[in-house]
């Protein structure tokens, strides 16, 4: 059946949001299309399994006490917390408060509390201190490359996409090929140095070989043309001529 003119066919449609969605990709064929849809849905399906198991810990803490809902809803619509507990528990919180066998228990939690609270300012701290260098040094990695910003967000967006990832336990097929990439780069440099020294060294090897085995143009010292041989000197061997070419 053709299609009518001006209107995209469900796969160009398809096509169309997995290359916004991931512009590095051209998805050309359909191992590629097929995968990547594989992959989204799994990773819709792990999502999903998880909003499913937080709304089932709410529903289950709102049908065990209701007031808890309430609440949650005071709160949500801006309504003072504290008036929202004796609201919805009563004046009888403060009697819960006021309850020796209860100050322990409050001591911890309100010990928690503060250690949370500087933790998170402390981690905030650090947070602004490290930005500040990262993006120093992201301004000079531009310059020394001569990228464009937009080559440099990329660049960035796609380092936190690989972090929020791992933060989140997700370790994706591209993600892994990408590490091992730049870690086989480094081990090819590695050993295309090293070769090429070696090859450095066979070449004046075979080349002091080559001179030797076709003479300079000087009398040859080992005795003909009435000069007397050398006793004293020792012919070299491979092994002296690799030495001497390193």
């Amino acid at each position: 059946m053709a299609e009518n003119n001006g209107v995209k066919s469900r796969r160009d449609q398809q096509l169309e949001r997995l290359r916004k969605k991931y512009p590095d990709k051209k998805f050309e064929d359909d191992e590629e299309i097929y995968g990547q849809i594989s992959d989204d849905y799994d990773q819709y399906e792990h999502d999903l399994d998880g909003y499913k198991g937080r709304e089932k810990a709410m529903s289950d803490m709102f049908a065990a006490d209701p007031r808890s809902a309430q609440f949650l809803a005071d709160m949500h619509n801006g309504n003072d917390p504290y008036v929202g507990l004796v609201k919805n528990f009563g004046m009888e919180i403060q009697d819960v408060l006021d309850n020796p066998e209860m100050q322990e228990k409050l001591a911890e939690a309100n010990k928690e509390y503060v250690e949370r609270v500087a933790k998170s300012k402390q981690l905030d701290e650090e947070y602004e201190k490290n930005m500040d260098t990262t993006l120093e040094t992201l301004r000079q990695f531009q310059e020394e490359r001569g990228m464009t910003d937009d080559q440099i967000d990329d660049v960035a967006n796609a380092i936190i996409g690989v972090v929020r990832d791992g933060v989140m336990g997700k370790f994706s097929r591209e993600t892994l090929e990408l590490f091992v990439n730049a870690i086989n780069h480094d081990s090819d440099v590695a050993n295309a140095g090293e070769e090429g020294r070696v090859a450095g060294r066979n070449d004046k090897i075979v080349e002091g070989l080559r001179k030797r085995d076709k003479g300079d143009g000087t009398a040859p010292l080992n005795g003909k043309n009435g000069s007397a041989p050398n006793h004293h000197k020792k012919e070299q061997s491979i092994f002296d001529l690799a030495n001497e070419a390193m």
